[in-house]
């Protein structure tokens, strides 16, 4: 990648940040896979589109606008170079020839002018150091009447895997999770300065709807446990502490979540908005 803004991003994406997701996709998309419908459904993609996927990962969301779109083309768009190999080793072991992938950093990638239909996220939107000038670069490669659809987070309280780890405040540097509006996971958690960011980066009709859906985190606790614990955030968090209170760590973890534990799954509740916005004709 030769243009990039946000380097802290490509830095943690292109580390272990985006080595664990790679590695771990199906796993992510259990956990977030039921935000796919509704953020497709706004989308409302048709036969022939081109979409474009703002912070694609591994291509799941990708590959699946891709089939919606048919005989037209999707366009996948991450900085995480390990994520974007695993996109395309899945896109080319399901046989889609219509869906392509690109690294790179949405805030300042040279996207062709009026190139897309529809625009599409699934949490890839929150962590732009100017999301105006983002949100202005995307809007551009939309065509006239084009269409943004995006999930972004509420704030933590609305996230019971985010509450299990603010559970261990006592035993890690867990601090706070990110102010609302800061470049973050919670950076577009106030819809209403949400609408404000996409009407100075030109955007109308712009909505923004409540949703939640539930993700399964593992097998049990144990597992779920391990595997938030091994993410990024958790692994940054229990690196910063001596092995015996990581096993603390962990098992109070386990303990906190194993209520959520049912039919051989633990599910989680997450919520988010679901953003909708046109490019003026």
């Amino acid at each position: 990648m030769q243009n990039i803004a946000n380097t802290g991003q490509a830095k943690a994406w292109n580390g272990y940040e985006g080595t664990h997701w790679a590695q771990n996709q199906d796993r992510w998309d259990a956990v977030n896979g039921g935000f796919n419908e509704p953020l497709l459904t706004a989308a409302a993609i048709e036969e022939g589109d081109h979409v474009l996927d703002i912070g694609c990962g591994a291509g799941s969301t990708t590959r699946l606008a891709a089939r919606r779109a048919r005989s037209g083309q999707a366009l996948g768009l991450d900085l995480s170079a390990p994520m974007l190999a695993r996109a395309r080793e899945a896109a080319q072991h399901e046989g889609l020839g219509n869906v392509t992938f690109e690294e790179g950093d949405a805030q300042v990638h040279a996207l062709a002018p009026g190139a897309f239909d529809v625009a599409i996220s699934r949490f890839g939107v929150m962590f732009f150091a100017d999301p105006v000038a983002a949100f202005a670069n995307i809007g551009r490669a939309l065509r006239p009447g084009g269409r943004l659809a995006f999930v972004c987070a509420t704030a933590a309280d609305g996230n019971e895997w985010l509450q299990a780890i603010a559970a261990l405040r006592d035993l890690l540097p867990v601090g706070e999770f990110g102010a609302q509006g800061s470049p973050g996971m919670f950076s577009l958690a106030d819809p209403d300065r949400t609408c404000e960011v996409m009407a100075a980066a030109g955007f109308e009709h712009i909505g923004a709807a409540h949703t939640e859906a539930f993700g399964t985190w593992g097998q049990n606790a144990d597992d779920a446990a391990a595997f938030l614990l091994g993410s990024g955030p958790g692994h940054h968090l229990i690196s910063q502490v001596a092995p015996e209170v990581q096993e603390r760590a962990r098992q109070t973890l386990t303990d906190t979540l194993r209520r959520h534990e049912e039919a051989g799954a633990l599910r989680l509740r997450s919520t988010a908005w679901l953003v909708t916005a046109d490019r003026p004709k």
